[in-house]
């Protein structure tokens, strides 16, 4: 197996030690490998290559030679913005990938232009690459209209306009912030210039009280899923928390405590979001917005299993390896999916990743700059009983390093850490990171002057 690294997607660690444990790995790092995985990489991997940035300017080429090289049987990456480079090589190889539809689930533009010719229900959007296609979208599309990068991921350069008079401004932001991705390493590997294309969408009013039975829960779900052999496996549901102005998630939550009927209901349409895009084989993660009176939204489908934390959280919950039963596949072993989707009745307990930001349950900004420990968090802040709280130490700032303060405009580029809760159910896990977020402002030791300016 060639396994192809870049930032984003579940943490490194998880996915190499479930791969080594299905095949030989050879890791290929288009990203410097994260400090705490370092030496277990060196321990599990066969080979790993990072190559010189003169070497990436035609990435597919790059993977599809080094796949020949160590004579691999399938490539993998669990990068979004890898995706589209791998399944082309993967292509090239005659190798089993997501297919020459994978940047439909890439480019939003394109995502959106396949389900509205599939008569799915998505908000009105239009295609923009100039602030004068910004003005004429801000004419012609009913407001308030979010504006977002066709190739980024994480809720970053996503900018909310309420009037005209917000154009300029707001194209002026997302265009710095995805520069300023692009030197974090958060952006398209493989499509040249893809920092210039954007969409724009009508903002469609969510309710999540019609479809939770307790408040607390955001307004809309993923499935997370699988498609071999060009059929959707849908696997289960994750609920989430309020976002976070303009739409930075916060926290995942799996299961998703919902009735059947609507987990039904919300899966056939993901079903046939995935089916329109036509993808062959690789992870799926679809998110849905929910509305009143049983009305949803498409809101995107990437052709690669959710990111942050949401594979472990169901190898705890519902005891299922994805990257062990991908790999597997994609090798050519049998695998056994999941006849039809997994409920909350069948969860072992629950599971949720909560990213910190610097920001309060109403998406105020901490008033006081603070210095992330999380000894501190861990000691002094209560949670339900039998509920365990751990840091992922790859996805998160060291002790010690003061909180970003909140950019909304650079959505999850601004976190400080990312944790993850297990309890005894969903309910338990949304009440704890309740408790987590008010919290971490009032027990965080607060910042010297001479950090913040540093």
């Amino acid at each position: 197996m060639l396994l192809v690294h870049a930032k984003g997607g579940p943490p490194l660690g998880h996915v190499l030690s479930r791969t080594a444990a299905k095949a030989e790995v050879h890791l290929l790092a288009l990203s410097a490998l994260p400090p705490a995985v370092a030496g277990s990489a060196q321990r599990l991997c066969a080979s790993v290559v990072t190559p010189a940035d003169a070497h990436r300017s035609d990435l597919v080429s790059l993977i599809a030679a080094r796949a020949e090289a160590v004579g691999a049987d399938a490539v993998l990456t669990f990068s979004e913005y890898a995706v589209v480079a791998v399944a082309e090589a993967c292509e090239a190889l005659g190798l089993a990938g997501a297919g020459s539809a994978s940047a439909l689930a890439r480019d939003k533009r394109l995502m959106r232009r396949t389900w509205q010719r599939h008569g799915l229900p998505q908000p009105e959007f239009r295609p923009v690459g100039t602030e004068a296609d910004l003005h004429a979208a801000a004419r012609s599309l009913p407001g308030p209209l979010l504006l977002k990068a066709a190739w980024s991921a994480g809720s970053t350069a996503h900018q909310i306009i309420r009037s005209p008079h917000e154009v300029p401004a707001a194209w002026a932001r997302s265009c710095d912030v995805m520069a300023e991705s692009a030197q974090l390493g958060y952006a398209e590997l493989h499509v040249a210039e893809a920092d210039a294309d954007y969409v724009v969408e009508q903002i469609v009013t969510g309710t999540a009280s019609d479809w939770f039975d307790e408040p607390g829960w955001g307004d809309y779900v993923s499935v997370e899923g699988v498609v071999a052999n060009g059929a959707f496996h849908p696997v289960c549901l994750s609920g989430r928390m309020p976002t976070v102005e303009p739409f930075t998630e916060r926290a995942s939550i799996t299961p998703a405590l919902l009735a059947r009927d609507a987990q039904d209901r919300i899966v056939d349409l993901a079903r046939r979001a995935v089916d329109a895009l036509g993808l062959r084989d690789c992870g799926t993660h679809t998110e849905i917005k929910l509305g009143a009176d049983g009305s949803m939204w498409l809101i995107e489908t990437a052709a690669r299993f959710g990111g942050a934390m949401t594979v472990p959280q169901i190898e705890e919950v519902f005891g299922l390896d994805l990257v062990g039963m991908l790999v597997d596949h994609l090798i050519g072993h049998p695998v056994a999916w999941p006849e039809q989707v997994l409920t909350p009745a069948q969860a072992r307990g629950a599971a949720g990743s909560l990213v910190v930001l610097a920001v309060d349950g109403r998406g105020r900004a901490w008033p006081v700059r603070k210095v992330w420990d999380f000894r501190t968090v861990s000691a002094d802040i209560t949670l339900s009983r039998g509920s365990r709280l751990s840091v992922i130490g790859e996805s998160s700032l060291a002790d010690g390093s003061v909180v970003p303060v909140y950019d909304p405009a650079a959505g999850a580029n601004t976190m400080a850490a990312l944790c993850l809760l297990s309890a005894a159910d969903a309910r338990t896990v949304l009440r704890d990171f309740e408790t987590l977020v008010e919290a971490l402002p009032r027990v965080l030791p607060a910042a010297q002057p001479e950090e913040v300016s540093a």
